[in-house]
């Protein structure tokens, strides 16, 4: 620990100056009744008295009270260090009560935040720990199942067998599409996946991605368009690949909670001179208030039961929101329960706006 000594001498200035003011008084008085000195001599002589002693109580006062406190704080100093509170142990010690105790607050208040940002964070590894196994273990014992059953006999019949493999198969297929979006999303949160940035035109990829969904689309007869039926193409910056999986899942999601005969829209609009707008709009089942703040977390389900029978890692929307940062982008969340959802996220404009598509 840093030993650098921070001395105050406001207290031996005023307790020296009382003591002072009043060993002279005494001392004044006293003389004036025993040596009956003229005014002008218990004058001179109260002058020097109060010179020497008021030198002699500083120095006494000071000494004194400052190693008594010294030794004191130093061993609160000590046993803080023992905390290994570099913020704190690394500051001069003082004898200044009023310092050191704003030290001890502010020293109190930060290990009070560190406590509590501790609980949350073991709260949502907990949280975190139990979905993983959740997502895991449904798949896992959905192929374990089929096999054990194949293997307990049904394998003699080609057409089980056929029947419950393909199964087994969806099941191993499920199980690498959540190991790869935790892969994913692990490289992403330590900025470990590289980005290709590259100027296109978005309103052709959105066609694109509803060209791919169509089918899924008309499952649930859920409409897929722009807002703008005229919309002309709209270029911008960064990683076409992953801004394609941006919105191939949020139109997924929209497909998946959204209404039977529902319709998904897209919008694409110019915000600023360096700023688009894409908005994924839905007339589903929306999302309740208190769900919204953790709608991008990993595993986190706003419909604990039903959703689980659409599929999906679970990732999805914790991946869009990591691609969208990634390209230091914002986005954004609003609904209304029973209403629809609206999902949105900003990119950027080329400096110079092509014109020519890649």
């Amino acid at each position: 620990m840093k030993i650098s000594f921070k001395k105050t001498y406001k207290f031996a200035v005023v307790s020296a100056l009382y003591i002072s003011l009043f060993a002279t008084i005494f001392v004044m008085l006293l003389a004036t009744m025993v040596f009956q000195y003229t005014p002008k001599r218990i004058f001179l002589f109260g002058g020097v008295f109060l010179i020497f002693i008021y030198a002699f109580s500083f120095i006494v006062v000071q000494y004194r009270v400052e190693r008594f406190i010294y030794r004191r704080v130093k061993k609160i100093y000590d046993d803080v260090s023992l905390l290994e509170s570099s913020s704190f142990i690394n500051q001069p010690i003082t004898t200044d009560m009023e310092t050191l105790t704003q030290e001890m607050k502010k020293y109190a208040t930060g290990k009070k935040l560190e406590i509590e940002m501790f609980k949350v964070r073991e709260e949502y590894r907990r949280e975190f720990l139990g979905n993983v196994s959740h997502e895991l273990k449904t798949p896992l014992f959905t192929v374990q199942g089929y096999i054990s059953t194949l293997l307990d006999g049904a394998m003699d019949d080609k057409v089980i067998r056929k029947k419950y493999l393909k199964r087994a198969e969806k099941g191993v297929e499920r199980l690498i599409y959540i190991v790869e979006d935790l892969d994913m999303i692990t490289k992403l949160e330590v900025g470990d996946l590289n980005l290709e940035f590259s100027e296109f035109d978005i309103v052709e990829l959105v066609q694109n991605i509803f060209d791919l969904l169509e089918m899924k689309a008309n499952e649930k007869k859920i409409s897929l368009a722009f807002e703008n039926k005229k919309i002309q193409p709209v270029y911008v910056k960064g990683d076409k690949d992953r801004i394609q999986q941006v919105i191939e899942n949020l139109i997924v999601n929209s497909i998946k909670y959204g209404k039977e005969g529902g319709l998904t829209e897209i919008s694409i609009v110019n915000l600023t001179k360096r700023k688009v707008l894409i908005r994924v709009t839905d007339n589903g089942e929306g999302i309740e208030k208190q769900n919204l703040p953790r709608v991008f977390e990993r595993f986190y389900r706003v419909d604990k039961s039903g959703s689980r029978t659409e599929g999906g890692s679970g990732l999805g929307l914790a991946i869009v929101k990591h691609i969208i940062e990634a390209h230091k982008e914002k986005i954004y969340v609003e609904s209304e329960y029973g209403i629809g959802s609206e999902f949105s996220f900003t990119l950027p404009k080329p400096k110079i706006n092509s014109q020519t598509k890649d």
